[in-house]
């Protein structure tokens, strides 16, 4: 919802700067993705929901999800969620950190849908063409859609590689129709 990420957007860029400055990315991107698990939990959503509930309450809870290893910064923008009534954005929060990580980083994130199950040394490969073709590294996420009928479907970012047998039957359908 385009709301929900205009809400977030100074959220997750204040968190950046605060764990880049503090050199802890990686232990904010983890917590703020159990956050975001969290909140999107139906019965964690009604207790955000619920007017009747302490903020502090809330905090404490969303706290003790993120683990042992939160910090005090970390605490503190919990609470100030919990306070604005904004923990209900985490998972955007959370995807707006990872992309700005990854920016950092010089990290893509690819959507690769197979027909079949793809995994091991077919992955790796893939993912090693994937790096060359973009220079970059590749963070690769699979998912298995049998309606291919055989090939893969790529998306990084707005770019899509469609090497799929149904992919490959509509461009002949097309040409044959134009």
């Amino acid at each position: 919802m385009a709301e929900n990420v205009t809400l977030a957007r100074p959220y997750a860029e204040a968190a950046f700067r605060v764990a880049r400055d503090s050199g802890k990315l990686d232990a904010w991107q983890n917590a703020l993705g159990k956050l975001a698990a969290a909140s999107a939990d139906a019965a964690v959503r009604s207790l955000l929901d619920d007017p009747k509930v302490d903020a502090k309450a809330i905090a404490a809870l969303c706290v003790d999800v993120c683990g042992a290893a939160t910090d005090a910064e970390l605490k503190n923008f919990i609470q100030l969620l919990a306070e604005n009534g904004r923990l209900a954005v985490a998972p955007e929060i959370a995807a707006l950190f990872d992309e700005s990580k990854n920016d950092v980083e010089g990290v893509k994130d690819a959507q690769i849908t197979s027909a079949f199950p793809l995994q091991g040394q077919a992955l790796d490969e893939l993912r090693g063409d994937l790096e060359r073709r973009f220079r970059c590294k590749i963070q690769a996420t699979v998912s298995v859609d049998p309606e291919l009928i055989g090939g893969v479907r790529i998306a990084v970012g707005d770019q899509v590689i469609d090497a799929s047998v149904r992919g490959k039957l509509a461009q002949m359908a097309t040409a044959l129709k134009n």
